[in-house]
């Protein structure tokens, strides 16, 4: 499994971090890479959750930046 980070900028400065395919994985930051930290680390977050509850195995996750 590979996901995706995307990123998009709000007219107001703000920068949006998402993770499409994982539902709710999304950050936002002042700068481009605050919003990649923190939508890292809530990635990581759901993908540790779904590999505790055998959804998904550890060797089947990658995550790339966009």
């Amino acid at each position: 499994m590979e996901f995706e980070i995307i990123f998009d900028r709000e007219e107001d400065g703000r920068w949006i971090a998402e993770v499409e395919t994982l539902p709710g994985v999304l950050a936002y930051g002042d700068t481009q890479s605050e919003a990649q930290s923190k939508v890292l680390a809530l990635a990581l977050r759901v993908l540790a959750d779904q590999i505790e509850m055998d959804h998904i195995a550890p060797d089947q996750v990658r995550l790339a930046v966009a």
